[in-house]
Order: structure tokens, then sequence, then C-alpha cells
């Protein structure tokens, strides 16, 4: 029964690790909404005392670890809402400005006709209807 609950506890709390290596990797949590982590940190936080209480190995092991890993997304998340623990971007270089004979219009000249290799025939004008008495 115990290896059933680690299993279990494996799988439910590795499918953190991706969305913690996301987070760490962009930098970025603006997927994920406090509300979100604090219910969902409340709920393993409260599994994890029960497994405490109750001395279940697979309950403390998966609900502590997953508890970390939201407690590092929250950590990320805070940091990526308060920007002054941020380092500052780099500023961007400012561009140079044109050279002057670039900034001023180039004239530019209009293609010359190409000759038609043959002539141009006109056909024939239609013959004109005769009125009918």
């Amino acid at each position: 029964m115990t290896s059933l609950g680690l299993l279990a506890g494996a799988l439910t709390t590795g499918c953190w690790l991706p969305q913690l290596l996301r987070s760490w990797r962009t930098r970025s949590t603006d997927d994920i909404s406090w509300t979100y982590l604090a219910l969902l940190g409340t709920g393993i936080a409260l599994w994890l005392a029960y497994g405490l209480l109750s001395g279940d190995p697979a309950l403390i092991a998966a609900n502590g670890i997953t508890l970390l890993f939201i407690t590092v997304i929250a950590a990320l998340k805070s940091r990526e809402t308060h920007p002054s623990t941020l380092p500052a971007p780099s500023p961007l270089p400012t561009p140079s400005p044109l050279p002057a004979q670039i900034s001023t219009p180039l004239p530019i000249p209009l293609p010359t006709p190409i000759p038609h290799p043959t002539p141009i025939s006109h056909p024939a004008p239609l013959p004109q209807p005769t009125p009918t008495p």
C-alpha cells in the first residue's frame, strides 16, 4: 500500500518539475495566478500536516517536495512582481544618425521602355452591318 502511495506521490509531485524548470528558465510566471498558488500551497501544506500526524511516508515525501516546488515558483513570481529585486536591464543602444548624403532623397531614374520585338499589327476594322429596309 505504501509503494502505491509513493508512486502516486512521485507522479503528482513530478508534474510540477516541468513548470518549475520553465519558470526558472524563462524567468516568467505570468501564467500562474497568486490565488492559485495560495490555495494549492495551503492544500499541500495541510496534506503534509496530515501525513506528519498519521506517520504516512508517502504523504510526507510527496507533499513536502511539492510544497518546496510551489515555494520556489512563488519566490520566482514574487521577484517578477517586485522588479526592484531584479537586476536592471541593460540600456538599448541609441541609433546613430544617418550620414548627410543618405538623409537626402536620391533621384531615382525611371525605367526606359523596352521596344516590342515585333511591331503590333492592328486588326482590320469589322464590317458595319447594313441597315435593313
